[in-house]
């Protein structure tokens, strides 16, 4: 088990917290150089990339540029809050170390040790009341914003990625709609600040026109409270080292998951078998589409108890209706696709492992025997994995290792319907860091700050809800430190019982051409319902179309979601007030009125899907450029940026892209597997691109040289062996394509 999550299990529940427990705590990260001055009314603590203002009374604490420009004001009243009464005075204990020591008094006279460490571009608060008692810890500053993040909690019910407003007193993973991907980390990209307070029990957060404040609702220690400062890369650098030191790790992904995928619920509901899901694959293929992976989330199981019902009855087939499961399963992989299956925590009291379970101890307890839950499913009682017993876990791992020998290749994690009971965030995270050590494919819908995990999917997502919902909830991924989008299945999940639209009716045949086209300019996408069912040319056209685009960018998809797991920003799936925090315009585009939502897919192309609520209706977008050189990916003409497209065209059938930034991309060239660069005319002079191969770790890299771009006398240069390499023009962009090889690096450069 990783040291992080041992030190939260121990710190946050224990009636005593001892001396040796908290130095524990306190010692994570190396600080930096620092020097302290104090005056009668305040104490400053100046490092190299910010300064940290305390005024003594109230410990009303604020946030600087060495320059003394302030990045995020002091609170109007007080800066802390425990003991349910404001901070009152400060005063300085000890600076000798690598820490700042105060003693903080409320104003009922109680007394608590705050902890400051300077960090190089962020600082850490270690908060401890002195008690025996359990309470809220609340540390705010003033106001500051825009405000972004926060994940599913900062999606739901929202029709704006910007969070002024929000206040949630008790921020916590609710099993529900849009709560259970949790996050509490707050970007202020035109700021350049950031906050997240390291908690995986109960939390509270107010982001208002007052304040900016996050704390523990109950607990004796608040010991990792995280500011960040600098432009947004520096933030997610410094993020992803916190999260990695917090025991909170964020996973590499792996390469098939980014493709095209097929969901056995959008397709068949609970109807599935060894005929009726390899009639459906197999269908989808003669038809073209180009699938990398597959899941059957449920109704694997054996039929014929219910006690059986569940995604735990590892390696347990229905033998009527999977009879020659390993040779079903070779089959997909013969096509090349990988093959997963749903999977959850929860056992049924009388299944088949629920015994041997509860011998070992491996289920959550309650005044020490295993708690029986009630949740969505299972619909029986169920006993739920102790994610914190790393006996548990091994037993857990163990047990799906019955699924692997079938040749399973992963798992889509959904365990929902729990909001009755309250449990840690990172209930899952263990046990699916212990997958993702030996390799395995996963797919998660829960967790916390990190990514123990492959895909981050967001809420079912079907005709009959808002659809601004899965854009906003999106991009608050993104910006929440969950950038590996996937949206659900195209078109959602019909076997639900849900009222919808005939398939065959305007309204539904156009929602299915919306929802793939958004669908393929995120980092993962997946077919369910076939396309044939809606009886429409246009409709079977327009998906096809859309799988198939996805397929063309997958490689380059998954060369910035390495970029993503070595640097922490979200190259997948970039909102544009991080890549653009000095433009104002930026931050006007997603919300529910504006219907903006665009993002960068990778570092050259802005996708612009034209989706919302009216998403049967518009067929036009106001399409904000930034500044530089932008071209429509279809038409290649190009516009020059900080623009405003108004009343922008997109029609079902149309490509909601534009090429800029480095203006390189790297594409598969369908049905096969090679490999071919392009390289685009609004590719800035200089510009290099450095891409990784499938296997994560090989790279190419591709350079555009100085030098006037003319189309019909670009040469390009294989570098190792210093060899022209053939290339073609395309005739409506101009751009230049070329097969490239795996650890090769390329030059493009004119021959006038």
């Amino acid at each position: 088990m990783n040291p992080g999550f041992m030190k939260y299990s121990c710190r946050l529940r224990s009636s005593v917290l001892t001396v040796a427990a908290f130095a524990i705590a306190s010692s994570s990260a190396l600080s930096v150089p620092f020097m302290v001055s104090q005056d009668a009314e305040s104490i400053r603590i100046a490092a190299e990339n910010y300064q940290v203002h305390i005024r003594k009374e109230g410990f009303r604490f604020s946030f600087a540029h060495p320059s003394g420009a302030v990045i995020a004001p002091a609170h109007a009243d007080s800066g802390l809050e425990f003991g349910a009464s404001p901070a009152a005075q400060t005063r300085l204990i000890d600076s000798k170390g690598q820490a700042v020591l105060l003693e903080v008094a409320n104003a009922r006279g109680d007394l608590a040790d705050v902890e400051i460490y300077p960090l190089a571009h962020s600082v850490r608060f270690s908060i401890k009341p002195r008690g025996d008692t359990p309470g809220a810890i609340v540390a705010r500053t003033g106001p500051v914003g825009p405000a972004f993040g926060l994940g599913d909690l900062g999606a739901r019910k929202r029709m704006t990625t910007e969070l002024t407003g929000y206040v949630n007193e008790d921020f916590r993973g609710d099993g529900g709609q849009c709560g259970r991907l949790i996050s509490n980390f707050a970007i202020f990209p035109r700021n350049g600040f950031a906050v997240v307070n390291v908690e995986p029990w109960e939390k509270i957060v107010r982001i208002t026109e007052t304040e900016n404040a996050q704390g523990t609702r109950s607990a004796l220690i608040m010991p990792g409270l995280y500011y960040f400062f600098g432009e947004p890369k520096r933030i997610y650098s410094s993020f992803l080292e916190v999260r990695n030191q917090e025991g909170f790790t964020f996973y590499k992904p792996k390469y098939e998951w980014f493709g095209v995928g097929w969901e056995a619920f959008g397709a068949l509901a609970m109807n599935t078998n060894e005929k009726t899901v390899t009639e459906n694959v197999e269908r989808y293929l003669e038809l073209g589409y180009p699938l990398s992976w597959m899941v059957i989330g449920s109704g694997f199981w054996p039929r014929h108890s219910t006690n059986f019902h569940a995604t735990t009855s590892f390696g347990m087939w229905d033998t009527n209706l999977y009879p020659r499961p390993k040779e079903f399963i070779q089959h997909f992989h013969d096509k090349g696709l990988r093959f997963t299956i749903g999977l959850r925590i929860s056992f049924i009291t009388n299944g088949p492992f629920a015994d041997e379970g509860l011998k070992g101890g491996y289920f959550i307890k309650e005044n020490g025997e295993a708690k029986v839950h009630k949740i969505a499913f299972p619909r029986m009682d169920c006993y739920l994995l102790d994610g914190q017993n790393p006996e548990a876990v091994r037993w857990y791992v163990n047990l799906c290792q019955k699924w692997i020998d079938y040749g399973v290749d992963g798992f889509k994690e959904d365990l929902f319907g729990y909001g009755r009971h309250r449990f840690r965030d990172d209930k899952i995270d263990t046990a699916n860091a212990a997958l993702m050590d030996r390799g395995v494919y996963i797919m998660g819908r829960n967790g916390y700050l990190g990514s123990a995990m492959d895909l981050h999917r967001f809420e079912d997502f079907n005709q009959n809800q808002n659809q601004d919902r899965g854009p906003i909830n999106g991009l608050a991924f993104a910006y929440s430190g969950f950038p590996y989008v996937y949206p659900d299945i195209v078109g959602g999940t019909f076997g639900e019982g849900r009222k919808m639209p005939p398939l065959t009716s305007d309204v539904m045949r156009r929602y299915m051409m919306r929802n793939a086209q958004y669908a393929s300019v995120n980092p993962s996408m997946s077919m369910g319902m076939g396309p044939w069912k809606f009886e429409s040319p246009e409709v079977e056209r327009v998906m096809l179309e859309a799988a198939k685009l996805h397929a063309r960018l997958h490689p380059y998809i998954y060369s910035a979601a390495i970029d993503t797991a070595e640097t922490g920003f979200p190259y997948t799936f970039s909102p544009l007030p991080l890549l653009w925090p000095e433009d104002p315009q930026v931050y006007q585009l997603e919300n529910a009125q504006r219907r903006g939502y665009q993002w960068m897919l990778g570092p050259s192309l802005l996708a612009c899907p034209l989706y919302g609520d009216d998403y049967a209706t518009a067929t036009t977008r106001d399409v904000y450029l930034p500044v530089g050189r932008w071209m429509d990916y279809d038409t290649g003409k190009i516009y020059t940026g900080p623009t405003v497209l108004k009343g922008f065209e997109l029609p079902p059938g149309k490509t909601p892209l534009f090429v800029g930034g480095k203006g390189i991309v790297i594409e598969r060239k369908l049905p096969g597997r090679t490999l071919e660069a392009v390289v685009y005319p609004v590719a800035p002079v200089g510009a290099e691109y450095r891409f990784t191969h499938s296997d994560g770790t090989t790279r190419s890299m591709i350079r555009r040289k100085p030098g006037r771009w003319n189309s019909s006398k670009m040469v390009v240069t294989e570098t190792t062996a210093g060899k022209r390499i053939l290339h073609k023009r395309d005739p409506q962009t101009g751009a230049l394509r070329f097969e490239i090889q795996p650890g090769l690096n390329y030059i493009v450069s004119s021959n006038d």
